[in-house]
C-alpha cells in the first residue's frame, strides 16, 4: 500500500485527480443500476403471463394439456424401465385410494419449508395459514419514481384474517453516499414497510397469552396475572422495525432488518421466478452446488465490500456482526461437510468493550474469507483476528 502522506505534493494532487475520476465512475455505475432496474421492470411484464399460468395451475383454475405436462428428464436422472413400471403401478394404487387433489396443494408452504432461510421463520402455528397462500408477486416502482419493489402475498379466504393481499415494500437507493462515495457497490435497501393484518378474533398468531402467578408482599396472597406478549411467527415479517429519522437502531432491530432485507431480496430474486424448482428441491441442490463452487467466492467478495465499508466508517461492531451473520448462515452446510473439509474452530473478534466468539464447524470457505480479508486490509494486524483450529 502506498504511503500517501509521504508522497510529493505534486503526486498527491494527481492522486486527488484520480479520486475525483473515481467519484464520476461511481456516478456512472449508479446510472447503470438504475437502467438495470428499468430492465427488470420491462421484463417483469414479459414474465407475468407465465406466472399467471403458474398461478392458475397451482390453484386448479387451469388444467394443463397432455402436451404441456410432457417432461423429459435429463439422462442422468432417468430411471430404469422396471422402476418406472413399479412407480406407475404404485401411483395407480394411490390414485384408487383417494380422489385426485385440485391443483398443487400446499405449493407455497412446501416451498417455504424446503428453503432454510424461510423455514426458520415458519412456526407450526403458521402452517395452517400458509396453506391458504395462493401466490407471491413482485411489483417494481414506476419509471421516474424512487427505486423500490413490493412483495405481494395473495391469500384465499380463510379463518385467520380478512386481508386478501399482504404486502411488504422495500425502498432502495442507487446513488453514491456524498460522505463516502467510494463505498458505493450498487443499489442498497434503505428501509421497508409492512402492512396491517386484520386478524379475526382469537386468531392472531403473532401474539400469545401467558399467565404468571404473583405473590402479594404484605398479605402473602397469590394471584394469577394474564399478559399478552409477542410470539414467534412468519407473519411478523409484515411488521418490521421502523427506522427513525436519525437512522439509529438498537442491535436487535438492526439484526431483524438485516435478515429482513436478505429475505426480501431472496424472495424477489430466487423464490418468485423459480418457485417450482424450490418446490421439487432441484433449486436447493443447485444452491448447495453454488455454495461449494461459485457462491463462496462471490459471497466473500460481496461481504468483504460491506465489511470494508464499515471499517472505513470505524464501525467495528457492525463489521463483526456481518461476518458472524454470514458464518451462522453457513452452519448447516458446514455441519454436513465431511471431516476432511471441516474442523471444529473458534472464530474470535476482539472488540473494544467485548469479545465475540462462537464455536462452529467451518470449512475452507471461512478460512478463505479470513485470508482474503487480511490480504485486502493489510493494516489490520494478525493479532486482531484470532483463528484457533483443532482437528
Amino acid at each position: 500500500m502506498a504511503d500517501i502522506d509521504n508522497l510529493p505534493r505534486v503526486v498527491k494532487r494527481r492522486v486527488n485527480a484520480l479520486k475525483n475520476l473515481q467519484v464520476k465512475c461511481a456516478q456512472i455505475e449508479a446510472k447503470f443500476y438504475e437502467e438495470v432496474h428499468d430492465l427488470e421492470r420491462k421484463y417483469a411484464v414479459l414474465y407475468q403471463p407465465l406466472f399467471d399460468k403458474r398461478f392458475e395451475i397451482i390453484n386448479a383454475i387451469y388444467e394443463p394439456t397432455e402436451e404441456e405436462c410432457e417432461w423429459k428428464p435429463d439422462e442422468e436422472d432417468e430411471i430404469s424401465e422396471e422402476l418406472k413400471e413399479k412407480a406407475k403401478i404404485e401411483d395407480e394404487k394411490k390414485d384408487e385410494e383417494k380422489e385426485d387433489p385440485k391443483g398443487i396443494p400446499e405449493f407455497w408452504l412446501t416451498v417455504f419449508k424446503n428453503v432454510d432461510l424461510l423455514s426458520d421463520m415458519v412456526q407450526e402455528h403458521d402452517e395452517p395459514i400458509l396453506k391458504h397462500l395462493k401466490d407471491i408477486k413482485v411489483k417494481f416502482s414506476d419509471a421516474g419514481q424512487p427505486m423500490s419493489f413490493v412483495l405481494e402475498f395473495h391469500f384465499e379466504p380463510n379463518e385467520y384474517f380478512t386481508n386478501e393481499v399482504l404486502t411488504k415494500t422495500y425502498r432502495m437507493r442507487s446513488e453514491p453516499d456524498d460522505s463516502d462515495p467510494f463505498s458505493f457497490d450498487g443499489p442498497e435497501i434503505m428501509g421497508c414497510t409492512g402492512c396491517q393484518i386484520d386478524w379475526k378474533k382469537g386468531k392472531n398468531v403473532t401474539l400469545k397469552t401467558i399467565k404468571k402467578k404473583q405473590k402479594h408482599k404484605g398479605r402473602g396472597t397469590v394471584r394469577t396475572v394474564t399478559k399478552t406478549v409477542s410470539n414467534d411467527s412468519f407473519f411478523n415479517f409484515f411488521a418490521p422495525p421502523e427506522v427513525p429519522e436519525s437512522g439509529d437502531l438498537d442491535d436487535d432491530a438492526e439484526a431483524i432488518l438485516a435478515a429482513d432485507f436478505e429475505i426480501g431480496h431472496f424472495l424477489r430474486e430466487r423464490i418468485i421466478p423459480r418457485s417450482v424448482l424450490y418446490f421439487t428441491g432441484e433449486a436447493i441442490e443447485d444452491d448447495d452446488d453454488d455454495v461449494s463452487e461459485s457462491e463462496s467466492c462471490a459471497e466473500i467478495i460481496c461481504m468483504m465490500k460491506k465489511v470494508k465499508k464499515q471499517m472505513r466508517k470505524g464501525k467495528k461492531k457492525e463489521m463483526r456482526k456481518m461476518i458472524q451473520t454470514m458464518t451462522q448462515r453457513r452452519i448447516k452446510t458446514q455441519q454436513s461437510a465431511s471431516s476432511s473439509e471441516a474442523g471444529w474452530s473458534t472464530f474470535c473478534f476482539p472488540g473494544k468493550d467485548e469479545f465475540t466468539s462462537f464455536d462452529k464447524p467451518i470449512s475452507s470457505f471461512l478460512l478463505l474469507f479470513v485470508c482474503l480479508f487480511l490480504f485486502l486490509q493489510p493494516k489490520i494486524k494478525m493479532s486482531n483476528i484470532i483463528l484457533v483450529l483443532t482437528r
